[in-house]
């Protein structure tokens, strides 16, 4: 009996002898799959302190975490991955430290950096694989071949930035998601329009990366949806927001503002998280081609505006500005689609019901349509589509075109890109659709 207790001694403080040196645990490993990257987080009790180094044939990345145990389970981590073949442990030469191994398929470009404790999450160390062979971006310019018109749907959130959190747990990211793919589908039937993803599955695109992957897309115009949350559960409706000259000063727009932030950190890292000198993080669009986009833009998000109202409360009934990273781009118009409040228990019950999701896709998709319709893009499909024509005669002005064909002066020269009211003898107008 003494012999068996003497024993249980030995082990309580062998146990204690080894997490001693054990200042910090990696409590979790996470790995996210995106198309031209896979991310990997490990999440740790404390600030890491690692090193790493990578080995060849086969190829390995070593990551060597100081004064840290591992409690995190690694069995068939990667096994929807096609980067990573295995995460597993290894000896180290310094006896108080964890080494994990990443066997991986191939040799890749990457970013490795601690994220600090932020909304849901602790301290991570993120380690980014990312595909030698990307794609460069291209410059946006559509082609002119009776082509399709291309609407960018980006899914706000995914992977580690879950977005808004409901109050029984549910992720903005995939009601996000949810609704992107089902606007997705609407904008594929409909002859003349093309969609693309701008991200098509549960995983984390930087802010700046969205409006690149719209560019090298080639998008006549970009839609990010979104489902709002606000710190009481009172505000509810949807709401439409573009950019903007001045910046917003509503209570609202700050704490929309606010939040994106909060997500960059979430799961961004990289670029934006390095240039702390920047005040937003949310690039704010003063180098906007105002005129063209800005004008579709706002006509956009009236239109939508107009038809979610049929189908849902507006928190706001008008478009609304605010200095969005994912709205940045001065090419590309733009809009950010708030579909209701997931903090507030009636939107939150209708974002969660795929009829109303349903309903929330058609009335975005509906809203841009007509706008396209009635303004298509030159070298489209739908601009080519015997729009009418009208040649100025001696004597007509555009306030005289504007009165004879019921639209205003406005929507003729925005359909022209004209910049001025002054037009010539013999110069033929394309005359804008009425809905």
């Amino acid at each position: 009996m003494r012999r068996c207790s003497l024993k249980v001694v030995v082990v309580f403080f062998s146990m204690f002898a080894i997490n001693a040196w054990a200042i910090n645990v990696i409590e979790g490993v996470r790995i996210w799959p995106a198309p031209e990257n896979t991310r990997v987080v490990f999440d740790l009790s404390d600030k890491p302190d690692y090193s790493y180094f990578y080995l060849s044939n086969p190829n390995r990345l070593v990551i060597d975490f100081k004064n840290t145990q591992n409690i995190s389970n690694l069995t068939n981590l990667a096994k929807n991955d096609t980067r990573i073949k295995l995460i597993r442990t290894s000896t180290s030469k310094n006896n108080t430290a964890v080494r994990l191994v990443l066997e991986l398929n191939n040799s890749y470009d990457d970013s490795i950096f601690v994220l600090a404790p932020t909304g849901p999450y602790g301290d991570r160390l993120v380690v980014d694989l990312l595909d030698k062979k990307r794609k460069q971006v291209a410059t946006h310019k559509p082609k002119n071949t009776k082509r399709d018109v291309i609407i960018g749907i980006d899914a706000g959130h995914g992977g580690e930035d879950p977005g808004s959190i409901s109050k029984n747990g549910t992720y903005e990211k995939k009601i996000t998601l949810a609704i992107a793919k089902r606007l997705q589908a609407i904008v594929n039937k409909e002859p003349g329009m093309k969609a693309v993803m701008i991200r098509s599955g549960d995983y984390f695109v930087n802010l700046n990366r969205r409006t690149e992957i719209a560019r090298k897309q080639q998008v006549d115009f970009l839609v990010s949806i979104h489902a709002d949350a606000f710190r009481t559960s009172q505000p509810r409706g949807g709401s439409v927001w573009i950019v903007n000259n001045s910046r917003a000063q509503s209570e609202l727009s700050r704490w929309l503002v606010n939040r994106e932030k909060n997500s960059e950190l979430l799961g961004g890292g990289g670029e934006l998280i390095k240039r702390t000198n920047d005040d937003n993080l949310a690039v704010f669009l003063a180098d906007l081609t105002k005129d063209k986009s800005l004008e579709i833009s706002d006509r956009m998000a009236n239109n939508v505006i107009k038809e979610m109202k049929k189908i849902t409360k507006m928190h706001k009934s008008k478009p609304q500005n605010a200095s969005l990273a994912v709205l940045k781009s001065s090419d590309i118009p733009s809009m950010l689609v708030e579909t209701g409040f997931i903090s507030n228990p009636h939107d939150f019950k209708n974002l969660m019901s795929s009829r109303h999701q349903g309903k929330l896709a058609n009335a975005i998709f509906t809203g841009m349509k007509n706008h396209f319709v009635r303004y298509p893009p030159e070298g489209s499909l739908l601009a080519s589509q015997k729009p009418t024509q009208h040649k100025i005669s001696r004597g007509e002005s555009l306030s005289v075109v504007a009165q004879r064909y019921k639209v205003s002066v406005k929507e003729i020269k925005l359909a022209n890109n004209l910049k001025t009211d002054v037009v010539r003898i013999g110069q033929t107008l394309t005359i804008p659709r009425v809905n």
